[in-house]
């Protein structure tokens, strides 16, 4: 196999040594945190055993076949190396999301941005997208809140998927998403540029590493908007939260009681206070490394262009397909897999020069 385990084997070993420590089993919040990282290694040691064993029972039929001259047995081996191989890269990708909250579940938020009812179309467009892709990789889709466009599509829409490395795969599409077509709301059919922001938070299990002081907090009531039958607009069930020293402010009105809006309204706050203090070591480590970074409201990222030719490219690694349709379709992982190992290549290379700066 093209990847080393030894690393994961020796966390087992630490992590099941400090489950045997005393008092262990009465710290929740540390159990939570242990037993989750010590899953995570344990699942990747089993998915390259599972690996292993196929590639060797591939070994057998393949000799098998050449022993007997069976075809049909080469042509099964061809077809096992092909679907071997695409399990070795999605092994290959999962060991890049080392990150301290690849593995959390991911908090999805899409805004319209430049364009008016065509950026609100567009931001209906990458829902199903990322629908898709979600449910293709077995994610379970939660939508948390929606503010529907004036005329068509959506203005604004929050979502969490939940499950493994969501957080991990998904934040490779945190940036502003273009889109260049024949607008289907220009009655003289003329060409419309979109924009729209993709905006990617870890959730947040462990709520000690968040503190949010009650008196920091502004809690604004509302009748909720949209369709929803008789209960919208009706009762104050919309939850506004404003967090003052920040002033980061998250909304939530898809829940039908109060309540659950506003623990809905609270997950989303913990993401973002995560979020924000990720930023803040980010720019240090940049220092760090000497970048030089422009600071911007989200950089273009990728360009999805239906006229007058047919590509999709992403602007950060170069990869570009012409196949829009699959990519509209939820076909994200060549742009996932080509981000993941960039990013992989260059914290290498920055760590190297952290490493050197440090000797000098």
């Amino acid at each position: 196999m093209p990847f080393d385990i030894t690393g994961h084997e020796e966390a087992i070993r630490r992590l099941e040594a400090l489950t045997l420590e005393p008092g262990f089993w009465e710290d929740r919040t540390r159990q939570v945190r242990v037993l989750q990282e010590l899953g995570g290694h344990r699942e990747q040691v089993d998915r390259y055993g599972e690996l292993v064993r196929a590639h060797e029972d591939l070994e057998v039929l393949l000799d098998l076949a050449a022993q007997e001259g069976d075809q049909g047995a080469v042509a099964e081996v061809q077809e096992g190396l092909k679907e071997l191989a695409r399990r070795v890269e999605a092994a290959e990708l999962a060991v890049l999301l080392s990150g301290p909250y690849d593995h959390h579940d991911a908090i999805l938020s899409l805004h319209a941005g430049a364009g008016g009812t065509e950026a609100q179309d567009w931001v209906e467009m990458l829902l199903r997208m990322y629908t898709r892709w979600a449910e293709a990789h077995g994610y379970k889709v939660t939508l948390l809140d929606l503010l529907p466009g004036d005329e068509a599509g959506i203005k604004s829409v929050t979502l969490e998927v939940s499950g493994r490395n969501a957080y991990g795969y998904l934040r490779a599409e945190k940036g502003v998403h273009r889109l260049v077509r024949i607008s289907p709301f220009d009655a003289a059919a003329r060409r419309h540029t979109s924009f729209a922001s993709v905006e990617v938070l870890p959730e947040v299990e462990d709520e000690a590493r968040i503190e949010i002081r009650p008196e920091d907090l502004r809690i604004d009531t509302f009748r909720s908007g949209g369709a929803g039958g008789q209960h919208v607009n009706k009762t104050e069930s919309a939850v506004r939260i404003t967090h003052l020293p920040t002033g980061i402010v998250v909304t939530c009105q898809n829940e039908r009681s109060q309540m659950a809006n506003r623990l809905t309204a609270m997950k989303l706050l913990r993401a973002k206070l995560l979020d924000l203090e990720l930023r803040k070591r980010e720019e240090q480590l940049a220092i760090l490394r000497g970048e030089q970074r422009e600071i911007a409201w989200g950089s273009q990222i990728r360009s999805y262009v239906f006229h007058p030719y047919r590509l999709v490219k992403d602007h950060r690694t170069g990869v570009e397909t012409g196949d829009v349709e699959a990519v509209m379709d939820g076909d994200l992982d060549l742009f996932i897999g080509a981000y993941l190992r960039q990013e992989a290549m260059r914290n290498k290379m920055a760590q190297a020069g952290i490493k050197a700066r440090v000797a000098e």
